[in-house]
C-alpha cells in the first residue's frame, strides 16, 4: 500500500467517525431522546438501513459517486492527499469529546477547498448562514403563531410512556427516516471527499459495512456528549414535539438541498432550528426570555462561530505549514552555496 493510498484510508476512516459521531447525533438525537426506553439495537437497525439504501442508492444514480454531486466542485487536489489533510477529522474528534456541535462541513472541505477552489468557502458560508437565518425564522414563527397551543398541551401531558402515543410513534419514526436520509445527502461529501470520485463496487460496499458499524457504535453509546445539545432543549425528549421539529428539519434540508450544489453547514440549521424554537417557547410559555435561556442559545451560537473560526485557521493554516516544512528541502542549491560550503 503506498502512502497515498494509506492517507485516503486514514482520512476516510477518521472522517467517517467523527462526523457520524458529532454530526448525525444532530439529526437522531431527538429519535434518540424519544426512543429512550427501547433497545438501542432497534433503532441502529432502523437508521442503518435507511443509511445503506441512501449510500448505495446515491453509489449507483450518480456514476460511483456516493455524495449526490455535493463534491463536483472540489476534487481531490493535483498532489494527492497530503499528511494535513488527516488533521481536521482529528480536531472533530477532539472537540466532540468536549461536546462541542461544530461544522463538520468547514472543518472537512475547507482544506480541500481551499486546495482546489477557494471560492467555493465563501459561497458556503453564505449558503450555512442563509440556513441558519431560515430555520430559526421558520422554528421561531411556528412555536409562537401556529403552534404554541400544541406546544403547551405537549408539556401538560407530556409522558415517557410511547404506548399512550401510538400514531405519534409512527409519525416519528417516519419524520427520523426523512430527515435522515436528506442529513446523509447534504453530509455524505464530508466522508467522501477523501475517496476517489468514482468507487467501484467492492469499495463502496466495505465503505458502507464500515459507516454501518460506526453509526452503531453511536447508538450504542446512546449519542455520546453532543446529545446533551438536544436534551438540554425544552420538551424536545416528548416524542410528539420530536416529531415536528424532526419534519420541519427535514424539509428545510430537502430545500436546501434541491437549491444547488454547493455544500453547507447542517449543524448551522440544526442550531438555528433549535434556537429560535426555544426563544419563542420562552415567550409564548413564560411570558419572558430567561437569562438561561439566553446563555444556553448563546453558547450554541459560540460554538457554531468558534467551529468555523478553527476551520479556517486549518485551511490556509496547515497548508502554509506544509510549505514551510518542504521549503528547505526545495530550496536550489547554488553555485555560490558550493562554494562557501554549505553543500
Amino acid at each position: 500500500m503506498d502512502s497515498q493510498t494509506l492517507l485516503m484510508l486514514v482520512g476516510f476512516s477518521l472522517a467517517s467517525y467523527s462526523i457520524i459521531a458529532n454530526d448525525s447525533i444532530q439529526t437522531l438525537g431527538t429519535f434518540l431522546a424519544s426512543n429512550h426506553k427501547r433497545p438501542w439495537w432497534v433503532l441502529w437497525l432502523y437508521a442503518g438501513t435507511i443509511l445503506c439504501v441512501v449510500l448505495l442508492a446515491g453509489w449507483y444514480f450518480n456514476g460511483g459517486d456516493p455524495s449526490y454531486g455535493r463534491l463536483d466542485k472540489i476534487p481531490i487536489p493535483p498532489g494527492g492527499i497530503e499528511w494535513y489533510f488527516v488533521v481536521p477529522p482529528i480536531v472533530i474528534l477532539i472537540l466532540t469529546r468536549f461536546g462541542v456541535p461544530v461544522s463538520t462541513t468547514f472543518l472537512i472541505l475547507s482544506v480541500f477547498v481551499v486546495s482546489n477552489n477557494p471560492e467555493v468557502i465563501q459561497k458556503m458560508v453564505l449558503k450555512s448562514i442563509l440556513g441558519y437565518g431560515v430555520a430559526f425564522a421558520c422554528a421561531f414563527i411556528l412555536a409562537r403563531f401556529v403552534l404554541l397551543a400544541v406546544e403547551r398541551y405537549f408539556v401538560k401531558t407530556h409522558s415517557d410512556d410511547e404506548d399512550k402515543h401510538p400514531v405519534w410513534v409512527v409519525l416519528q419514526w417516519l419524520s427520523t427516516g426523512f430527515l435522515w436520509s436528506q442529513w446523509l445527502m447534504q453530509d455524505l461529501a464530508n466522508i467522501f471527499a477523501y475517496t476517489s470520485r468514482s468507487l467501484s463496487f467492492e469499495t463502496m460496499l466495505g465503505a458502507t459495512v464500515w459507516i454501518f458499524l460506526l453509526l452503531g457504535l453511536i447508538f450504542y453509546l446512546k449519542g455520546g456528549r453532543i446529545q446533551g445539545i438536544v436534551t438540554t432543549k425544552r420538551n424536545s425528549g416528548d416524542i410528539r414535539s420530536a416529531t415536528i421539529i424532526d419534519f420541519q428539519y427535514g424539509i428545510i434540508l430537502y430545500v436546501f438541498k434541491n437549491m444547488n450544489h454547493i455544500p453547507m453547514s447542517t449543524t448551522w440549521v440544526f442550531l438555528g432550528l433549535l434556537a429560535g424554537r426555544e426563544l419563542a417557547l420562552c415567550l409564548g410559555l413564560d411570558g419572558k426570555i430567561k437569562k438561561k435561556t439566553y446563555a444556553n442559545v448563546g453558547r450554541d451560537t459560540l460554538k457554531l462561530v468558534l467551529g468555523l473560526a478553527i476551520s479556517i485557521a486549518l485551511a490556509y493554516g496547515l497548508p502554509a505549514i506544509e510549505k514551510l516544512i518542504r521549503a528547505p528541502a526545495e530550496e536550489p542549491v547554488t553555485e555560490q552555496m558550493l562554494q562557501s560550503g554549505e553543500y
